[in-house]
């Protein structure tokens, strides 16, 4: 058996031994960039090894005519073939990510191995937190393991650019990003407020309950079936490619696949004044 969207806290207990389970921990701050690090080297899940958002699932290198591709592109599929196999990845591995905000930087992580081929990867639900109020330890330790055999694979993910999403207006768009920010209001990680003119807005948060873990199936199959008629047809965005993958991961919870990314998000297509920007609530 393998996890492919979610995992429990209890059921990852039960495998935390497991030669072949990696777990990978990718907590980060947006606005703190070593806050992540040094909540790992603080107590971590017993086994897990650290993923920097910033520096393992992103390349901030321009594109090839020197454009900037957002906050967080991606990169190269070779590069993070690499970073799998350095974290000792396996094509037969079963991989658990996980964070403590809200499975944000957990569901990218998830949505990358994805992107290259490889299933059984699962998101912690409910993070951190979920571990810890089960009883279950954290440890400073953090042993290297012996290189992975990870290679690419056919990718279970679409990924669609700004000039596809400027040529046709008949996908779907769901943006990741609060309220406020997707109006235009309250904007302090990018220089341009606003959305892409057409989108529709799902906030991330909306994915989860009270406790932190994600919706039930039916409920989330609901909400964003009252958003979008073919998920085939749907991108999904957010502000740099990150939160996007918790509205994709909570689509394959509930049954919705064939979204695409747009990866370079409104931090991409707000740095060309060329492209038309839209605010207010819809």
């Amino acid at each position: 058996m393998s996890w492919t969207t979610l995992i429990s806290a209890r059921e990852l207990a039960a495998h935390l031994q497991d030669p072949d389970w990696i777990v990978l921990d990718c907590r980060n701050e947006l606005t703190s960039p070593l806050a992540g690090r040094q909540a790992f080297a603080a107590g971590h899940i017993p086994t897990a090894q650290y993923v920097e958002p910033d520096v393992d699932m992103s390349d901030k290198s321009p594109g090839p005519n020197g454009e900037f591709r957002g906050r967080h592109p991606l990169p190269t599929r070779d590069a993070f073939i690499a970073t799998l196999r350095r974290l000792g990845v396996h094509p037969h591995s079963q991989v658990v990510t996980y964070d403590a905000q809200g499975s944000m930087f957990a569901a990218r992580l998830w949505w990358m191995l994805r992107w290259v081929g490889h299933e059984a990867v699962a998101v912690l639900d409910g993070g951190l937190q979920a571990w810890t109020e089960l009883g279950h330890p954290l440890s400073s330790d953090a042993p290297a393991r012996p290189a992975g055999s990870i290679v690419e694979k056919p990718s279970l993910c679409k990924t669609v650019a700004a000039a596809d999403l400027l040529a046709t207006s008949s996908r779907v768009v769901l943006d990741a990003r609060a309220p406020d920010r997707f109006r235009g209001e309250n904007e302090t990680l990018d220089p341009v407020g606003g959305h892409i003119p057409g989108a529709r807005n799902r906030f991330f948060k909306d994915n989860l309950d009270a406790s932190g873990r994600f919706k039930p199936a039916a409920e989330l199959r609901a909400q964003f079936s009252a958003l979008l008629d073919a998920p085939e047809h749907a991108v999904m965005q957010c502000g740099s490619g990150v939160t996007a993958c918790h509205n994709l991961l909570a689509m394959e919870v509930a049954g919705l696949s064939g979204a695409a990314l747009y990866p370079g998000s409104w931090s991409e297509w707000c740095a060309d004044p060329k492209r038309p920007v839209a605010t207010g609530a819809a």
